[in-house]
């Protein structure tokens, strides 16, 4: 019943309220609470929150509270808005309200608002705001779902606040209102969401220019999955994977070495070349390159000068073990064949074989789904044959007589070892060439076993008896690529290669947290072909700066995998309604129009499929 990112509520309160009170008489809540509900209000229990507290008790807000002065504008503008008895709250990441307004929080006697209040489990048990900021994502919580009985009749959703410079939440934005029977989500929602995104932006509007490079360059290397530290002599950024390998010690040790570096600054001129003034970050290496860590086994990290308008503004130290070494050096190999991206198992071993096929000058055929990639790995391993460029032959494009015409180039050529510069055929698409195309490939193999020729094909394709032989032939030399689903580690790194290289003065794209557990969760029928499309996508949509969130992602890919068995009619139903609001830009007016049905049925299909969570 508690839901979070955008996940409606049970009309079937009636049933909740006896589960609860099963609860508090001792017995078992039964089996239609979510367990996550049961083990909240289990911790309240244990917590010792009294389920009938009259008022949540209050604690000092902080003084001087940056969160709230960067809040204060948008909060200022919003609150004359509020119609009715819905109320807004601004919650810091301590759960102590620092602001209210609007509608009073129902049950909640104080006449000077809710400002002071401390809204923690520890204090007064299930509530949204909690719930958001332990997630990190937007929760609803709705009348029995709440530990007091002060909240019975309340409806509350919470959208996480995140800090510019640590990517973690800073507090929430929280609408209350009465609740309503039978309501499927809360009426608030876009509002929080709305307020929650302007307090952000002002948020990064605050923060000063070497800060936000600091950040841009921290958010960088943490997409490509580094375990980084990010230091300017005053605050840094440790991501989880430095915090598990660094001490206390070394990263205070980090400290003093990056404070050293912006001082040997100071007093003579940088290391690397001079860019300019305003020029954005530029990563200059130090002349020590990977230092060793002092209580690190094994550790080194390599620390990384940042410079802004001229001046060295802080660094970012990148931990490598002894594994992620090894790795470098495998992806050093693999960077050789140009315009690949990954170092999952799958892929690497992929590469591996096809490079080790591709060392012969013999027919290779590359075998996956659409947009796997078969295309790029091709390209690049023609690229080491010679100094002639491969001749590209598409047979889902091809003009009539071109597949037969190059197959007699080939056979009146000299041998492809005595003649490096022969040009290989890349034939794109076997699976749709003609009868004649077929027939020539087949005499051509014949005659020259040994032909550069790679040929990509995609499975599934109706085939003839004619094809199926010349595949066979091929099999004996084939390589399958996985497909993105099965290779998900890699996606941070395809996202930092797929997307264009930023104007001057603007940071690169980064995805947040949550954005890359949406992208990860998604089944990609597209492949790498697919997550193109969406990087591109997005970022030519967005308006934003900083990392991109779930709420920026196409609707299709907000939404979560289905959470029961589909038939195959419900399938392609599904699939049909996320390409349509895919189509009409998350519009379900426009969506519903196009698939021929009724807004109101469209919307009862989402919940049925679980699509309403978006």
């Amino acid at each position: 019943m508690t839901t979070t990112d955008d996940t409606p509520a049970d009309p079937a309160l009636s049933s909740l309220r006896r589960a609860r009170d099963r609860f508090f008489s001792g017995r078992p809540p039964g089996d239609g609470v979510p367990e996550d509900l049961a083990q909240a209000w289990r911790r309240a229990r244990f917590f010792g929150v009294p389920r009938d507290l009259a008022t949540p008790p209050r604690v000092r807000p902080p003084v001087d509270s940056p969160l709230l002065a960067a809040a204060r504008p948008v909060l200022d503008r919003v609150a004359p808005t509020l119609s009715g008895a819905m109320g807004l709250m601004l919650v810091d990441s301590r759960c102590r309200a620092l602001w209210s307004g609007g509608g009073r929080y129902t049950g909640t006697p104080e006449p000077d608002g809710m400002a002071g209040l401390d809204l923690s489990e520890k204090a007064v048990g299930h509530n949204s705001a909690a719930l958001a900021l332990r997630t990190g994502r937007r929760a609803e919580v709705h009348g029995p779902e709440h530990f007091l009985d002060l909240w019975q009749e309340v409806s509350a959703v919470s959208v996480p606040l995140y800090e510019p410079m640590a990517g973690r939440p800073a507090g929430t934005v929280t609408v209350v209102a009465p609740l309503a029977e039978g309501r499927t989500a809360h009426p608030g929602a876009a509002l929080a969401e709305a307020t929650a995104h302007a307090i952000e932006t002002e948020l990064r509007g605050r923060a000063r220019p070497a800060e936000r490079v600091l950040l841009d360059a921290y958010l960088r290397q943490r997409a490509e999955g580094a375990a980084v530290v990010a230091l300017d002599g005053s605050s840094r950024l440790v991501s989880p994977e430095a915090a598990r390998l660094l001490s206390h010690e070394t990263l205070a040790w980090l400290e003093r070495h990056a404070t050293a570096l912006l001082r040997d600054a100071d007093t003579g001129p940088a290391t690397g070349p001079d860019t300019g003034p305003d020029t954005g970050p530029e990563e200059i290496p130090v002349p020590d390159g990977e230092i060793p860590v002092p209580d690190g086994a094994g550790l080194t990290v390599r620390m990384t000068r940042l410079m802004h308008g001229g001046e060295v503004i802080g660094a970012v130290a990148t931990v490598c073990t002894a594994a992620r070494r090894a790795r470098s050096a495998e992806r050093r190999g693999h960077d050789r064949l140009p315009g690949l991206v990954g170092t999952s198992r799958p892929w690497r071993l992929t590469v591996s074989r096809a490079t080790e096929l591709a060392r012969t000058v013999e027919p290779l055929l590359l075998i996956g789904e659409p947009g796997v990639g078969k295309t790029a790995l091709a390209r690049a391993l023609l690229g080491p044959r010679g100094t002639a460029a491969p001749r590209v032959v598409d047979a889902a494009e091809q003009a009539p007589g071109e597949v037969p015409r190059w197959c007699r180039a080939l056979a009146e050529l000299p041998e492809p070892e005595a003649d490096g510069g022969t040009p290989p055929l890349l034939l794109r698409h076997a699976e749709r060439l003609g009868q004649s195309d077929v027939a020539a490939l087949l005499s051509l193999l014949a005659e020259r076993p040994a032909v550069p020729l790679v040929a990509t094909h995609t499975p599934d394709a109706p085939t003839g008896p004619c094809l199926s032989r010349l595949l066979g032939i091929l099999a004996a030399r084939s390589v399958t690529l996985p497909p993105l689903r099965e290779r998900v580690e890699d996606i941070p790194a395809l996202l930092a290669g797929l997307a264009r290289r930023p104007s001057p003065g603007r940071p690169p794209l980064t995805w947040s947290l949550d954005a890359r557990r949406a992208l990860e969760q998604h089944t990609w029928p597209g492949n790498v072909a697919e997550l193109a499309h969406v990087v591109r996508e997005v970022a030519e949509r967005r308006r934003a700066t900083g990392p991109v969130r779930r709420e920026e992602l196409p609707y299709g890919l907000r939404v979560p995998p289905a959470t029961r068995r589909l038939s195959g009619i419900e399938r392609a139903e599904r699939t049909a309604i996320l390409e349509a609001l895919r189509r009409h830009g998350d519009n379900k007016a426009r969506a519903a129009e196009s698939l021929g049905i009724g807004r109101a049925t469209l919307y009862r299909k989402l919940r049925a499929y679980g699509m309403d969570q978006a």
